[in-house]
């Protein structure tokens, strides 16, 4: 299953809680998380904000799983659906790119497009549900 996590996801499941299966999932190869720069940028300024509390050490290993496992890829085609967070496009074009099932989001911008070319835009807590039924 291959998958785009927006920012907000992505770091709670690091945070753990009920989002740290997700984590626990990719670790487990149980889906392939698709990435752009733009998106791992943005993941990692997030995850080194003081407000989170990471650890340098626990940052490298982020970083380096990151870096290691996910599927990189470039989108080619500039996406503007999302005018009232334009940042937010970055998570449509690279689920384009990757050829996405499905694009992971708790911001009401992408939510409420519900689905994009075909990819479905879903909450976490029904990903979570999809992963436990697989």
């Amino acid at each position: 299953m291959r998958v785009v996590l927006d920012t907000n996801v992505f770091v709670s499941a690091i945070l753990g809680g009920k989002l740290g299966v997700i984590l626990d999932e990719w670790r487990a190869d149980q889906f392939t998380l698709l990435v752009s720069e733009a998106i791992v940028r943005e993941y990692l300024d997030v995850i080194h904000r003081p407000k989170f509390k990471f650890s340098l050490a626990e940052t490298a290993t982020i970083t380096e799983y990151l870096l290691k496992t996910a599927e990189f890829v470039t989108p080619m085609e500039k996406i503007n659906v999302v005018e009232a967070d334009p940042s937010d496009n970055k998570f449509l074009e690279t689920a384009v790119a990757g050829k996405a099932i499905y694009v992971v989001s708790g911001d009401h911008h992408l939510l409420q497009l519900e689905t994009f070319r075909e990819i479905k835009i879903i909450k976490a807590h029904e990903f979570i549900a999809l992963l436990q039924t697989s």
